[in-house]
């Protein structure tokens, strides 16, 4: 209760701007900012392949400023950082598949859009805090586990690489310019307002999709090992990298307190639903030259600086959003 209050405080009243506001982060981000009594601006692009969704901001239509913009459109962004107090910088594309079948498009988005953004607060509002979402992605295939941030960086798609620059360039003008800066390396984020109707942002979509209709869903030879972020623990890293002044310059794993292979998360999901069916196949060709095998984060940096810990059990999330998805999935597909 007493972190609920002093995060409300820090952001109540305050001008923040959102990209990629009308998606899955985003948009359960800016719910909970309305709630602090924050002055919102949700950025985003709405193509419909990176997972921007009116429905995810219902109900707040009054609450927010939507701006329907690219952030590849330099004087856009430059316009919006003007005399806001926070950047919360969640746009990107996200499919690792799509950055190796297109990686002009995930260079000019992950990349050279990551730039511009800097540079138009740069020039046009330095005393700006940041925040930018960064993935777990860019470890590549692990040596060791858990993985901690002093892992060598080793991506192993071109999504991987593009997002690894991305999250340099926001430390660098940290660094450099002053422009205060951090960048947490999410992992497998799930809950309500993902994107459901593909595998673009994480397989658990795809799984939830098949499970509500009733269909049996694939799992990919089953014994990697992952973990799991439900999305308020995610929201609430965010909030606090950008409330403390100790996470300026750094880059933060997020983690959770269970470990499990994707078998046995598919036999919980079943378990939680009341019924379902799947299959484990081997991977498809195109998947399983860049897949990471098993990663888990070794999260007790982000633990220690800035007081965050998961709050959600994988159960009681994987319920949570089954459940978001029986009443909502029509909107989603």
């Amino acid at each position: 209760m007493e972190l609920t209050r002093a995060l409300a405080h820090a952001f109540a009243q305050h001008r923040i701007l959102i990209t990629g506001g009308l998606g899955f982060i985003g948009a359960n981000l800016a719910r909970r900012l309305v709630e602090m009594g924050a002055q919102l601006t949700l950025v985003d692009s709405l193509i419909p392949e990176y997972g921007g969704n009116l429905f995810n901001i219902a109900g707040l239509d009054n609450a927010v400023r939507v701006n329907i913009s690219d952030v590849r459109d330099e004087h856009s962004m430059a316009y919006l950082v003007q005399g806001q107090d926070y950047l919360f910088n969640l746009a990107g594309q996200t499919s690792h598949l799509d950055s190796m079948q297109d990686p002009y498009t995930d260079l000019e988005i992950n990349c050279r859009a990551q730039l511009a953004i800097l540079e138009a607060c740069r020039k046009h509002n330095p005393a700006i805090k940041i925040v930018f979402a960064s993935t777990r992605q860019i470890y590549g295939r692990p040596d060791t586990l858990p993985v901690d941030e002093k892992h060598l960086l080793r991506p192993v798609d071109v999504n991987g690489i593009n997002k690894m620059a991305g999250e340099w360039y926001h430390i660098l003008y940290n660094n450099v310019y002053g422009l205060r800066a951090s960048a947490l390396r999410l992992t497998n984020t799930y809950g309500p307002r993902m994107r459901v109707k593909d595998a673009r942002q994480t397989f658990l979509g795809i799984w939830i999709r098949l499970l509500v209709e009733g269909k049996p869903f694939e799992v990919w030879e089953g014994q990697q090992l992952r973990d799991f972020t439900y999305v308020d623990d995610a929201v609430e890293a965010l909030l606090l990298a950008a409330a403390a002044d100790e996470a300026n310059g750094g880059v933060f794993n997020l983690g959770s307190n269970e470990v499990i292979s994707l078998e046995a998360l598919a036999r919980l999901l079943v378990d939680v639903n009341g019924g379902g069916e799947f299959t484990v196949r081997a991977f498809p060709a195109d998947r399983k030259r860049i897949d990471i095998g098993d990663y888990y984060a070794d999260d007790r940096l982000i633990r220690a600086e800035l007081g965050w810990q998961p709050r959600v059990p994988l159960r009681e999330g994987l319920a949570r959003t089954l459940a978001f998805y029986r009443e909502h999935l029509s909107r989603y597909l």
